[in-house]
């Protein structure tokens, strides 16, 4: 995807960028001419202006460790892009403790533990841009989804907060809410039926290219909002 964004020079850290949307913005930043640092338990094929990081980041250690690596090889972040989530479907009756636990330590905790690590940086240099994934089923639930729901809507929460704390310091938080994306974890977790046929019929099911183009605009300084909410509900049909 070709970026009218200019990132000569910048470097942005994108978790869970192996594939999906991350991996989407992930090339689209490089493309634009910056440098995408991937942190994610997987691999993926290897672009160029993209580094990998095999970290999980449920462990804060590892997140504190990759971001190190990165200030360390390029000497600054610009951007941080938090797309690391699991989507498990379970009965909340039926819900294993560890399953929940381990939802909320990547969709949650990985997104407190990625901030902690860049805004130390950010703030000295009073610059920088953070995104954090939310989902419409923060605000409309579904069943089977009370953990990933949880946690999208505790996400929301926490950017408006963090959003509202760093803004003396001219750094930037905003959420985004990316409507229904044709990706690995959304097949997995969304197959063939009624409702997946509802949606291609009314929303549109979009690819992750096609969040990449808003994502790079809210990583520009063409973006000068902070504390708010990105929303594509509905996508052009392919022609």
């Amino acid at each position: 995807m070709k970026s009218s964004f200019d990132a000569t020079g910048e470097v942005l850290v994108v978790t869970g960028g192996a594939n999906g949307i991350g991996a989407a913005v992930a090339r689209g930043f490089a493309e634009a001419g910056g440098a995408s640092e991937v942190l994610d338990v997987a691999r993926s094929p290897v672009f160029d202006g993209v580094a990998q990081h095999e970290v999980d980041v449920s462990d804060r250690d590892a997140v504190f460790a990759a971001v190190a690596e990165v200030l360390a090889r390029h000497g600054r972040i610009d951007g941080l892009v938090c797309a690391a989530a699991v989507q498990p479907r379970t009965d909340v009756v039926d819900t294993d403790p560890a399953e929940w636990r381990r939802t909320l330590a990547i969709n949650l905790d990985g997104v407190v533990w990625a901030c902690q690590a860049v805004l130390p940086h950010m703030i000295e240099r009073r610059h920088g841009t953070i995104l954090v994934f939310a989902s419409g089923l923060a605000h409309m639930g579904r069943a089977q989804a009370a953990a990933y729901a949880a946690s999208k809507g505790a996400l929301i929460s926490f950017a408006k907060s963090l959003a509202a704390e760093v803004a003396p310091h001219r750094i930037r938080v905003n959420t985004v809410f990316p409507g229904v994306i044709d990706t690995a974890q959304f097949r997995a977790a969304n197959p063939d039926g009624p409702e997946r046929a509802h949606w291609a019929a009314t929303t549109g099911i979009g690819t992750p290219e096609d969040v990449a183009g808003p994502l790079l605009f809210l990583l520009s300084d063409a973006a000068t909002m902070t504390g708010s909410t990105l929303t594509r509900d509905r996508a052009f049909a392919k022609e």
